[in-house]
């Protein structure tokens, strides 16, 4: 672990986790006002970025100086579903657009005001525009409550029987908002930012009265042989590695074919969505995703990217 690493978990500790250590000091911040998710005027000077509304929400779509509009990042930004994009999203944005994507920036509702039926609603109208381009590849993408909304959406095209995503990149994807993993537990005094008791009431906030367990707000309990290649990143000091643990106990019992196809990149002593963060393994994880981005929509055909298929 950095001495960065340390330091901005010293600083997490003080500052975000007694949020989350807290039902009811969460409950009053998940009922106020949610923060300004405008795109920095950087994004703005450095690449395209447009805004429109799909089905009533904000959706920008940031298009490069450079590079082909037909390799399409959908990113799914975390926030425990109540809070909305925070500029280090925008940092990783500007970052693939810097590598020649184009990213498709999705401002789902939030709860309590909204919830996980509306999100789907929105990503597939948006993933059934995006495909309407022929030759386009779409990769998807989000951190923390974005990388289980991903994931969820992801086992729910391929339940309907429609065109995977070009693959998977998850950030600390929140993977079962029951949080009933007994793992959890022992693993919650090391991590410096999450806790469950604010973890358990966004997941029910989020799914307002539906059973916490439905795949679509729990990917963990969906399928998970007929996938897109998938790249997770997790730190060792996140209350939500242990699920990311039996994620891939879960794939590796299906098969050699279908193991093949996940990438877990754990780093040791990181914290929540660490790729994110301004410290060195944040930035090496950061530049790695990336690449391994660019590489993925380079090379592989949509015919070729499904798992199980």
């Amino acid at each position: 672990m950095s001495l960065g690493m340390r330091a901005l978990s010293w600083y997490l500790r003080r500052t975000r986790k007694p949020l989350w250590a807290d039902a009811e000091r969460f409950r009053a911040h998940a009922h106020g006002p949610k923060a300004d998710p405008q795109p920095p005027r950087a994004l703005h000077q450095r690449h395209s970025v447009h805004e429109r509304s799909i089905l009533g929400f904000r959706h920008y779509s940031v298009t490069p100086r450079h590079g082909t509009d037909q390799a399409v990042v959908l990113y799914l930004h975390g926030g425990g579903y109540v809070n909305e994009m925070v500029p280090q999203h925008w940092q990783l944005v500007s970052r693939m657009a810097d590598a020649g994507l184009r990213v498709e920036v999705p401002l789902y509702g939030l709860a309590p005001q909204h919830h996980f039926a509306e999100a789907y609603a929105m990503l597939t109208t948006l993933y059934a525009e995006l495909l309407e381009r022929p030759g386009t590849q779409v990769l998807l993408a989000g951190d923390s409550a974005g990388g289980g909304l991903a994931l969820g959406f992801a086992q729910t095209l391929a339940a309907q029987g429609l065109r995977s995503p070009h693959g998977l990149t998850l950030l600390s994807p929140w993977l079962d908002i029951s949080c009933t993993n007994p793992a959890i537990d022992a693993l919650e005094p090391l991590d410096p930012w999450l806790a469950k008791p604010g973890a358990i009431l966004a997941g029910q906030l989020w799914s307002k009265g539906t059973d916490l367990l439905d795949p679509r707000l729990s990917p963990l309990h969906g399928p998970l042989h007929a996938l897109p290649p998938m790249d997770i990143y997790i730190g060792t000091h996140d209350i939500l590695y242990p699920d990311v643990l039996l994620l891939q106990q879960r794939v590796h019992g299906l098969g050699s074919d279908v193991a093949e196809r996940l990438h877990v990149t754990v780093c040791p002593g990181a914290c929540h969505v660490y790729p994110l963060l301004p410290v060195s393994e944040g930035k090496h994880a950061a530049r790695q995703l990336v690449e391994r981005m660019t590489g993925s929509l380079q090379t592989r055909t949509p015919q070729s990217a499904t798992i199980g298929a």
